[in-house]
Order: structure tokens, then C-alpha cells, then sequence
């Protein structure tokens, strides 16, 4: 009927509120609430179903009446709302009951509500009209709200009861019949037709009774003098007085009047206001005086002398103050609470040795003092959110409450400012915690947020209450290497499996979000494949060569590393990994120049005989398939025909005549050069110059 409820249910006490839907009554209630008398003060009795960020969702009514027991049934209040047994006894729904009475319970087994002591409604509601208890079902992950009010009904289970048994009136013999004297007043705590109906006198040729509504609705007696006394005939006069009420069945009392017969007494006590206003703060010290009423009687002697009395006061008034029968002075003798009562009325009497009595009222008006802290109460709370949660996701339902009243009551809740969660009102005396902007559990993973309650007393008093939340990881961040690229060299004919090089990733969230593993990708490598060449470690990430590397064949690997973390979805990152393979002198120089024989031919160069020193004969020609200074070739004179006839160019490896040919030298010439390159240790090859040394080439041939 009113939506899904996984709540707590909480009690207090409050009037019954404009408004309210009555649902069926339960299968013992009883029919009709009759119009009860008001009793001043106050009594609160409050119960509310709570939604987060709206107002009451529905609401439902029972009515019971007083004096049931322990474990009545009040209603399936399961039914009522809509709710199955199931999310009932899921665990989700707690009872809470606040307040000076525990009258309720829940059985989340049958979904049943049941009260679990004697219900008295004298005491739970005082004299209030209509006696409403209320409570409020919370559903925590909906944060919605309802209310079921539950009316106690009176019964006629109090007797009027006279404040004393005997009672004497003393009235003087020159009274003249129709005069009136008031009597006791009888207290019945029960309302309507169950309260005071009427009073009876026993019969008697003297006096009658005049039976009246006083001005707050109560019956009040006179006795009538119906014929003059005469104290010399009979000096006292015994009666009955009977008061019954209109219950089923009905009650009574009765108490004994005397009524003595005095001489004349001409004038009766007179106060000097008929109303004395008094104001005192609670918390008064005990002992303090707080008015004196004070009567004059204008006769003489006996007539003239005056005791004070109280005539009515309430059974909680007679506890907190005393009226000194000589001077007339009210003082304080127990504890003054504003929140217990806010207003007290005393009458009062003053009675001269004639028997006449004057009459006035004392009402004692209590001022509130700040003596009470702000409660604050924790309704529903999530003690941890994912960090990914929108801006205005509930965290916690406060209900703060002060018992003092105006500005002492006026209470307000603050959080400290660079905190991102915002303290929200949405009705009555709730506040909710949200959270304001995004969260980022990676700059803070936990906050315990202050909820501090302040009144608005002189001097403010406050309250404050830590709210513990942990912020949950949700994978919002890539791994992240620690470099925009890496770069490392290996050299050639490398053993297999030596380490290349490691790269890391680093990646903040927590848990798996934030385990890396690594892994290659194809890079800028053709032949073999890169799988074939290298490998990593999917824990460190440290990349190891699977084979030697030839330097001549392979100078340089890209590869393409892949960081990705164990969320869901996991999350990537790459970086580019340059591998330079580093040459070592693992060739010797080749000879390209001369050639070497071929069919059993070796080339020959000419050299005229009549060459000059510095004539170039030929030019030794080398590579080195090495690199660097692996590949820098020199070239010397190893030996020769005659080592004096020929020199060989250091880096050039040309080889010329160091002087001119003489007719001793011989005409055939052979010269050997070393070609040595400039690695360590040095790699070499020889290359042998035949030269022919002739006048003419036809000389040559």
C-alpha cells in the first residue's frame, strides 16, 4: 500500500496530527474516542515514517484501549503497509523506541504489532483529549518514510477519589440559608463519561447540594444551607458526600463531611489578588520562596486569625512545592523542569478561626533554562560508498532533537567546511548527510566526518557525533609507466636469456584494480619475430633477449610494452622500448683490392722503371663489416721484395715507390700489406702487391 519497507521503527509521543487516514481498528479495539476533559502541561508523543529528501509517504491508524497487556495485538501492520514477512525478517529493519515509555514492539516474524507492557493511558497521556502514540518505519536503501499512529481509548478503570476522607466545615449559626459553601473536589484521572459525573449528599434536614461545571469543564459541589443552625440545638453535623462517575461500571467514593457551628462570624478572609502570577526558572534551587499570598479578615480575635491551605493542586505540583499554613509563602521543595511541565496552578485558601474562607489562585509560570544538550540519533548509515557515487548520494539520516523549548531548542548541524559532503534539512528536525561533489579514493580513502548540533541558548550548547566512512576503489586509473619511453642497449652475440632491461607501471587504486601485469606486442621487427627475440616478465616487467643478436643483421628493436591492470574492465597503458644491439670486432677486414688469385692467376701492377720517388703503384682496398672503431682499417708494410723500394699509406693503403728504380733492382716486385682494423683486441688480413718494373709496357708483355 505505501511501497517496499526494510526500516526501523521508532516510538515517541505526540498529539494526534491534523489529517490522519484511520485505518480498520484491530480486532480488540474499541469503537469511538468519546470527547475527553484538557489537562494543562505537556506531554509529547511523536512518531514519524521517514523518506529521505521528502515527506511522510503514508500513514495508517489502529485503536486500542487502555489497560491491555503485555503482548496485545494491535494490528498486522505488515498488511496494512503492503510489506511481505520476507523483507521483514531480512534483517533489514530495526526497532527503535525513544522516549519515556517502551509501549511497542515489532515481530518482524509475523509482521505483527504488539505492545509489550500494560498500556495505562492516565500515564502515557496525562489528561489529553485524544491519546496518540505514533511510529515512524524507515526504509534504509530507499530512505523512504511512513508513520502508523496507534489511539489509546479510556476505560473506567479510576474511581473519583477525595483528596481526604474527612472533610469539616465550620459555619457560623447566623448564616443565613441559601448561603453556599464549596467542597472538595474529587479527582477521576478518566475522561468523558468514564470521568466525575455527580455528587450525592446523604439525607438530612439542614442542608442540600448544588452540583455545577466549573470553568475548566470539571463538576464541582456546593453545599446549601437550606435552614438556619442552631449551635446551641446541635453543635456538628455529620454527613456523607458520594462521587460517581458515567463508566460501565460505574465507580464512586465517598468521604465524611462535619459541619461545626460557630458563633457569627461576620466577614470571611479576603486575598489581596485574586490571581498571583509567579515566574521561576527551572532548575530553581530547592528551598527557594517564590510568593506569599497574603488574606486580610476585617472581624476580631478568634474571627481574625487565618490559616492557608491548598485547596487543588495537581499530584505532580504537590511534589515540587509547600505552602507554610501560617505566613502563607510558597517555596520550591523538589526539582523545577521546564521540559516536565511548563505552567502549574495552585488554589488556594485562607480560612479564619470563624470557618469562613476566601479563595484565590496561584499559577506558576516556568521559564525555560538551556540545561539540555542537542541528541542527535543516527537513523539509517552507510559506513562505506564507492568513489564513482554522484554528488548528493546519501550517507547517513540524522534525527537531532533538544528537549528545551524556543531559542534553547532552536538547534543547528554544521560539518566542517573542506570536507566534500553537505549537511541537508529536508523536514522537521532530520538532517542528511550527502556527499557534494565527486570522491577520489586515491587522495583520500577514508574520512570520519564531524556532525556537530549547537543550540541556540546563552551559552550555546552542543553535541557531537563521528561518522566513520571508507571510500571503496573502483578501477578509474590506467597503470602508469614511469617514463615516456625506454631505451637500452645489449651487445651482440649475447648469451640467451641475459635481462635487456626493466620498465615499471605504477597504478593507484587498491586491490586487483591496481595489480599490473605486462606484456609484449609486435614492434618494428620483421625477421625472426619478435617473439622470437624477446620476452617479459609479466610480474616485473623486466624484458630478457631469447637468442644472440648479430649486430650485422640486427642493429636496432622497437617493441611495444602493454601495462594493463586486473580490474573489470581492465585498464591499459603503453610505452615504446628502443633496443640497440651494440657492436663487438667479431670480423676481420676484407680484402676487395687486389683480388685474391683466381685460376691460379694473381694480378699484376706496372711500375716504369724510371719512376720517381712517390709514384702511386696500386692501392690496397678493405672493408670491415663491424662498426665504429670495430671498422677503422690502418694499413702498414708487412714486407716486401726490398722493404727500401716501396711505403704503404697509413689510412689510405696506397702503396708507392719510396725512391727511384735502379738498374740493381729487380724487375719483379712483390709487396705484402697487414690490414688491421682498430677493435680490441685488433682483428687483421694481408694483401699481397705484385709489381712488375719495366721500361715500356712492351717490355712488360
Amino acid at each position: 500500500m505505501f511501497g517496499s519497507l526494510r526500516s526501523e521503527l521508532q516510538c515517541k509521543q505526540s498529539p494526534s496530527p491534523a489529517g490522519t487516514r484511520r485505518a480498520g481498528r484491530s480486532s480488540a479495539g474499541m469503537a469511538g474516542t468519546p470527547r475527553l476533559r484538557h489537562r494543562k502541561g505537556r506531554l509529547v508523543c511523536c512518531c514519524v515514517l521517514v523518506a529521505v529528501l521528502e515527506a511522510v509517504s503514508g500513514q495508517i491508524r489502529y485503536s486500542i484501549p487502555e489497560e491491555t497487556e503485555e503482548g496485545y495485538f494491535v494490528g498486522d501492520i505488515a498488511r496494512d503497509l503492503g510489506l511481505s514477512v520476507q523483507q521483514l525478517s531480512g534483517g533489514g529493519v530495526r526497532f527503535v523506541s525513544k522516549g519515556r515509555s517502551q509501549a511497542f514492539a515489532m515481530d518482524f516474524k509475523s509482521g505483527r504489532l504488539i505492545t509489550v507492557e500494560r498500556i495505562d493511558r492516565e500515564r502515557l497521556c496525562g489528561g489529553l483529549e485524544t491519546c496518540l502514540l505514533s511510529c515512524e518505519l524507515i526504509v534504509e536503501d530507499k530512505m523512504e518514510l511512513y508513520r502508523a499512529d496507534i489511539e489509546i481509548t479510556d476505560i473506567n478503570d479510576n474511581a473519583p477519589r477525595f483528596p481526604a476522607e474527612d472533610f469539616e466545615i465550620k459555619i457560623s449559626e447566623t448564616t443565613a440559608p441559601g448561603w453556599r459553601f464549596p467542597l472538595a473536589e474529587a479527582q477521576d484521572p478518566d475522561l468523558g463519561t468514564n470521568a466525575l459525573q455527580s455528587y450525592e449528599l446523604s439525607a438530612n434536614r439542614h442542608f442540600s447540594l448544588r452540583v455545577h461545571d466549573g470553568s475548566s469543564g470539571v463538576k464541582c459541589a456546593e453545599l446549601v444551607l437550606e435552614t438556619s443552625l442552631d449551635r446551641e440545638e446541635q453543635a456538628a453535623h455529620e454527613l456523607l458526600l458520594t462521587a460517581r462517575d458515567g463508566g460501565e461500571p460505574l465507580r464512586s467514593s465517598t468521604a465524611r463531611l462535619t459541619v461545626l457551628v460557630l458563633d457569627a462570624n461576620d466577614n470571611a478572609p479576603v486575598f489581596g489578588e485574586p490571581v498571583y502570577t509567579v515566574s521561576v526558572p527551572e532548575n530553581v534551587p530547592e528551598g527557594s520562596p517564590l510568593v506569599a499570598v497574603k488574606a486580610t479578615d476585617l472581624d476580631e480575635g478568634l474571627n481574625q486569625e487565618i490559616k492557608y491551605s491548598i485547596r487543588k493542586i495537581t499530584d505532580e505540583a504537590a511534589k515540587l512545592f509547600r505552602l507554610d499554613s501560617k505566613m502563607g509563602e510558597i517555596s520550591v521543595v523538589g526539582q523545577v523542569n521546564f521540559e516536565d511541565s511548563a505552567l502549574h496552578e495552585i488554589e488556594v485558601q485562607a480560612q479564619d478561626g470563624g470557618g469562613r474562607i476566601g479563595r484565590s489562585k496561584v499559577v506558576i509560570v516556568v521559564s525555560d533554562m538551556n540545561d539540555n544538550t542537542p541528541e542527535i540519533t543516527v537513523r539509517s548509515l552507510l559506513s562505506s560508498i564507492p568513489e564513482d557515487s554522484p554528488p548528493d548520494t546519501v550517507i547517513a539520516l540524522l534525527d537531532v532533537h533538544d528537549p528545551d523549548s524556543g531559542e534553547n531548542g532552536a538547534v543547528t548541524c554544521s560539518i566542517p567546511g573542506h570536507l566534500p559532503f553537505q549537511l541537508r534539512r529536508p523536514f522537521g528536525n532530520y538532517y542528511s548527510l550527502v556527499t557534494e561533489r565527486a570522491l577520489d579514493r586515491e587522495q583520500v580513502a577514508a574520512y570520519n566526518v564531524t556532525v556537530t548540533a549547537r543550540d541556540s541558548g546563552t551559552p550555546p550548547l552542543s553535541t557531537a557525533i563521528t561518522i566513520a566512512l571508507r571510500i571503496v576503489d573502483t578501477n578509474d586509473n590506467a597503470p602508469l609507466f614511469d617514463r615516456a619511453s625506454y631505451s637500452a642497449s645489449v651487445r651482440e652475440n649475447n648469451p640467451r636469456g641475459s635481462s635487456v632491461l626493466s620498465e615499471r607501471a605504477t597504478d593507484p587504486d587498491w586491490g586487483e584494480n591496481g595489480r599490473v601485469t605486462y606484456s609484449v606486442l609486435e614492434g618494428e621487427v620483421r625477421e625472426p619475430p619478435l617473439s622470437s627475440s624477446v620476452s617479459i616478465n609479466s610480474e616485473t616487467g623486466a624484458v630478457y633477449a631469447l637468442r644472440s643478436f648479430d649486430y650485422e643483421q640486427v642493429r636496432e628493436l622497437r617493441l611495444e610494452v602493454q601495462a594493463e591492470d586486473g580490474g573489470s574492465p581492465p585498464l591499459r597503458s603503453t610505452v615504446w622500448v628502443s633496443v640497440l644491439v651494440v657492436d663487438e670486432n667479431d670480423n676481420r677486414p676484407q680484402i676487395l683490392h687486389p683480388a685474391a688469385p683466381s685460376d691460379g692467376w694473381t694480378g699484376v701492377e706496372l711500375a716504369p722503371r724510371w719512376s720517381e720517388a712517390g709514384y702511386l703503384v696500386s692501392k690496397v682496398v678493405a672493408v670491415d663489416a663491424d662498426s665504429g672503431q670495430n671498422a677503422w682499417l690502418s694499413y702498414q708494410l708487412l714486407k716486401a721484395t726490398d722493404a727500401g723500394l716501396f711505403s704503404v699509406g697509413l689510412h689510405s693503403g696506397e702503396v708507392r715507390t719510396a725512391r727511384s728504380f735502379g738498374e740493381k733492382d729487380a724487375p719483379k716486385q712483390s709487396v705484402v700489406v697487414l690490414v688491421k682494423d682498430n677493435g680490441q683486441p685488433p682483428l687483421s688480413a694481408t694483401a699481397t702487391v705484385r709489381v712488375a718494373v719495366a721500361e715500356s709496357i712492351s717490355e712488360l708483355l
